[in-house]
């Protein structure tokens, strides 16, 4: 069993040394397969351990005194393992794909396999330590990805804000941890967790919200949103598998795995729930009018992320792990379809400028089609069951406020899902291109991703059970939520059906007040530009200032002056003149050593 954590850890490792290898030659199809079918074979290590219920620890070495480098499989982390695995060895075939024309075909893929590496680290590090060691190689893979074609300045930015705004939420989570340290001594879980009610409550306070503040980053939660959807600018299945399925999770993660300090600071938890709450209709409320295709799938996930913190933040951990294992299926199948139809439109993102590619695209249609059902929590696909316990959940602890701002941001959810699928599938055309559906691999490779959304949810009981040894069972079903939550859903589909095919918002609503402060995301983008990143060139414009005209100022003359003393004491070819400087020099060496 150890043998098979350690290559499903490794594997991805050895697929970046290998694509590493031709990282600067020229395009080799043969790299992307190898390194895919590296990526499956820890994919099915993870799956079989998964299957058998193995729960161990593997101890490597130790760090220091403390700290060992080692790994924690239980139920928790391999159920992140099984979801990364599966979604990355999808998004690695399908990348053979997308990438397939692509100078740095064989880069990409090296970045790929550090980037799943990173990632297993983080889920199945025994400690805290171990944990940000992943956690900030996961940042860096996202800003290498991200910024793939780095030579598009947009895309630059992009990266650069990305990782910019994860260093700042990196901070406060360091902070966290180094006084988790102090206070406990150790960093690993088990020791932690179990002196976790013995430490001050008031240091328990710190630590928790500085560890959140660095999920608050990871995951983009409010105020760290801006960075997700203009991550969108990397590769398609960066996307799909960084900012759908595996890194941004990982804040969420944290809570999960830290629930046991979570659980003893109420105050916190509850900040969190509330925060994502807001976040989940804050979110959809920017997807109602956003027209990037990549975008409107960015805010989804942004929202669906809300709900998980909304779960994590009540206390059912086991519930927002559900969710989040489910809404990485569909939403990765969503992201993967929207490079489909990227191919097929030349890159073009614009949803008003599209249509009617039903005709060209009938299986990607179909494809996102089944992955929107499962976002919107149609029964009986993926969304249904995962979606609906964390709304009953908020409903039974008597959170009403909670529940009716989730169940708003559903409706909103389901709107501008099937607005995004009428406008890019099912109205008249509005464009002179001639789109082709996707090639047989990238079908294939969306196909497992497609099933899962529809049959994941299935296994909510089985699930449970499973889990239950480490996150405590929480039947959160109620017949009230379940009526509510589907009203809610097969109402904003109709609405936005019937809304799309009939043509009932003219092209004079994008002038209202409204519309305008959605579409520009509450301008929250242009106040951070204006008046945190302007004040910040202004900072340094003074400092560079500063640097020129006053340190290098004051340098140049103490160069000046040290050049005019040695000019004038230059001496003359006289024997006796040297050795009495050598002899003062020498008594000068020998007081200072005799002081010191």
């Amino acid at each position: 069993m150890q043998s098979l954590a350690l290559i499903s850890f490794f594997s991805p490792f050895v697929a970046f040394l290998f694509a590493s290898c031709f990282a600067l030659s020229q395009r080799k199809i043969f790299v992307g397969y190898i390194c895919a079918i590296l990526i499956g074979i820890g994919t099915f290590c993870s799956l079989y351990l998964l299957f058998s219920n193995a729960s161990f620890n593997l101890s490597l070495f130790e760090w220091f005194v403390g700290v060992n480098f080692g790994f924690n499989i239980d139920v928790i982390s391999l159920t992140m393992m099984s979801v990364v695995g599966v979604v990355a060895t999808c998004v690695h075939f399908y990348s053979i794909f997308y990438m397939a024309h692509d100078e740095g075909f064989n880069k990409f893929f090296a970045y790929l396999g550090l980037f799943v590496f990173s990632m297993l680290f983080l889920v199945m590090s025994d400690n805290f330590l171990g944990l940000f060691v992943g956690w900030e190689g996961v940042g860096l893979c996202s800003w290498l990805l991200i910024g793939f074609w780095y030579k598009n300045n947009t895309y630059s930015f992009a990266a650069n804000e990305a990782f910019i705004m994860n260093r700042v939420a990196d901070l406060g989570m360091l902070l966290g941890i180094f006084w988790l340290y102090i206070q406990a001594g150790t960093l690993k879980y088990d020791e932690v967790f179990s002196m976790a009610q013995n430490l001050d409550h008031n240091a328990l306070i710190l630590i928790a919200s500085c560890l959140f503040i660095g999920a608050m980053g990871k995951s983009a939660q409010f105020p760290f949103h801006t960075w997700l959807a203009d991550a969108m600018a990397g590769p398609t299945p960066v996307s799909a598998l960084i900012h759908a399925a595996t890194m941004v999770t990982a804040g969420v993660y944290l809570v999960i795995r830290a629930g046991e300090i979570y659980s003893l600071v109420p105050e916190v938890s509850y900040f969190i729930a509330i925060l994502g709450a807001f976040v989940a209709i804050f979110a959809a409320s920017m997807a109602l009018v956003a027209r990037d295709l990549k975008r409107i799938i960015a805010y989804s996930t942004l929202s669906q992320l809300g709900y998980m913190f909304v779960a994590a933040g009540l206390g059912a951990y086991g519930i927002a792990l559900f969710h989040l294992a489910t809404h990485a299926f569909f939403k990765s199948l969503l992201f993967l379809g929207a490079g489909n139809v990227m191919h097929a439109m030349n890159d073009n993102l614009d949803i008003k400028k599209m249509g009617g590619l039903f005709k060209s695209l009938k299986i990607t249609a179909i494809f996102m089609t089944i992955g929107s059902l499962a976002l919107v929590g149609i029964y009986p696909f993926a969304g249904f069951f995962s979606k609906d316990l964390i709304l009953g959940y908020s409903f039974i602890t008597h959170h009403h406020g909670i529940f009716l701002v989730l169940l708003i941001a559903a409706f909103m959810t389901a709107f501008y899902s099937f607005r995004l699928l009428m406008l890019v599938f099912f109205t008249d055309a509005r464009h002179s291109d001639h789109p082709h559906e996707a090639s047989k691999i990238a079908l294939l490779a969306m196909t497992p991703l497609m099933i899962l959304a529809i049959i994941a949810g299935l296994f909510e009981h089985h699930f449970f059970e499973y889990i239950s040894s480490k996150l405590v069972f929480i039947d959160a079903q109620n017949q009230i939520v379940v009526i509510c939550a589907s009203l809610a859903g097969v109402l904003g589909m109709i609405l936005a059906i019937l809304a799309y095919k009939y043509a009932w918002f003219k092209a004079s609503i994008e002038e209202n007040k409204i519309h305008k402060l959605l579409s520009n995301d509450y301008f929250i983008p242009h106040f951070y530009h204006k008046f945190i990143v302007a004040k910040y060139e202004s900072l340094c414009a003074v400092l560079k200032h500063c640097d020129i005209f006053i340190l290098d100022a004051i340098i140049e003359k103490i160069s000046f002056c040290c050049n005019f003393i040695s000019q004038k004491m230059i001496m003359p070819n006289s024997l006796n003149l040297m050795l009495r400087f050598l002899v003062a020099g020498f008594v000068i060496l020998l007081i200072l050593v005799w002081v010191v």
